[in-house]
């Protein structure tokens, strides 16, 4: 009766221990693996301007006079990444300088196409702008989502990139949804030696991946921590090097000395609304925060566009951006360069990458 007793208890724990391991290979794939479109920017293009009607006039402009500019670099890992850029041009050297750049970053199994919005705020701010494709995104080359925690290193090693490329040291990071985590994870970090101002938006970010993903667990399956959770960190820590515990915003928020703009919806049921106050509360130092009424996910901009536009303005305008930021009336100032035919940077000698003037979009 007892030898039967254990026999059954060993395979209902047989059966779970099966059940879970399966289950965390599932849910890591589910979570952490790459779009299978992420390459077709035509695609990205096309669905910017559906969602975002007011960025075609400007892309055309920046199209035309070969103001988008797109480059690939080496990172540290030896991972060839890729991004956007758009300069400032004035024919004053000195002038083009001063203008901060402001890097955009996207969120989860995106890319830096589809946030050319936020680029644009910035751009017609006059400050100079990058907006990289994150490991595993767009035309980076990656395994697997790293959820913004490794993406931190990527980057800072981007704002040396763009340090070398716009010869400024004064920097803005803004970051939607996941590229909001990202943002809060490189806040926490020593700034590279190149860099002496910087400035931090995040917009509905998620205090830690542990958090998040505990969140879409019981809301998406209706189950518990224990065990799939744990199961599954485990197994990213050993499949890519990080766990979701390490992998904390909120923490690196703590040690930030950096102004940083917090922006949430309060009707966010994807990274729940109620995540921006414990983020806001561990910022030390100066601080601001928006709650857009009604707003889900990642549709502040969306809902509130002018708002939008202008809070961000008003939060970069003590900064050096042209002096028209802080009233709002800044306007893009025609681009002085050829055709981007005409107009090699060659990133590949100085960057560890090569630089292709224009795009794919319509």
């Amino acid at each position: 009766m007892k030898k039967g007793f254990f026999i059954v208890v060993a395979i209902v724990v047989a059966v779970l221990v099966v059940a879970t391991i399966g289950g965390s290979f599932y849910m890591i794939d589910y979570a952490l693996a790459p779009d299978a479109e992420r390459t077709d920017t035509a695609k990205s293009f096309r669905k910017l301007v559906e969602k975002h009607p007011e960025v075609k006039p400007w892309l055309d402009s920046l199209n035309q006079c070969g103001a988008l500019r797109d480059t690939f670099i080496n990172m540290p890992t030896g991972e060839r990444h890729h991004g956007y850029f758009i300069r400032q041009e004035s024919g004053d050297r000195s002038q083009e300088r001063k203008s901060p750049v402001a890097i955009v970053v996207h969120g989860w199994r995106d890319n830096a196409i589809k946030f050319m919005m936020i680029a644009r705020i910035y751009e017609q701010a006059g400050c100079n702008v990058l907006m990289p494709d994150l490991h595993a995104h767009g035309l980076s080359e990656g395994e697997a989502v790293q959820m913004g925690w490794k993406d931190r290193k990527d980057v800072l090693h981007w704002m040396e990139v763009a340090s070398e490329l716009f010869g400024t040291n004064d920097f803005i990071v803004h970051g939607v949804s996941m590229g909001a985590a990202t943002t809060m994870c490189v806040s926490g970090e020593k700034m590279p030696e190149c860099v002496k101002s910087v400035r931090f938006i995040e917009d509905c970010g998620y205090t830690s991946v542990w958090d998040e993903f505990s969140y879409e667990l019981k809301e998406e399956f209706g189950l518990s921590d224990f065990p799939l959770l744990y199961a599954t960190s485990l197994l990213c820590k050993i499949k890519y090097g990080w766990s979701f515990g390490e992998a904390s915003p909120v923490k690196q928020v703590r040690k930030c000395p950096y102004p940083m703009l917090f922006i949430h919806g309060d009707n966010d049921t994807f990274v729940p609304s109620e995540m921006v106050h414990p983020l806001y509360e561990a910022k030390q130092g100066e601080k601001a925060i928006w709650i857009t009424k009604g707003t889900e996910h990642a549709r502040s901009y969306t809902d509130y566009r002018e708002e939008y536009t202008q809070r961000v303005r008003e939060f970069i305008g003590a900064c050096s951006c042209v002096p028209s930021v802080a009233s709002g009336k800044a306007e893009r100032r025609p681009p002085l360069t050829p055709p981007r035919s005409a107009l090699p940077l060659g990133l590949s000698k100085n960057l560890g990458g090569e630089s292709r003037g224009g795009s794919d979009h319509p």
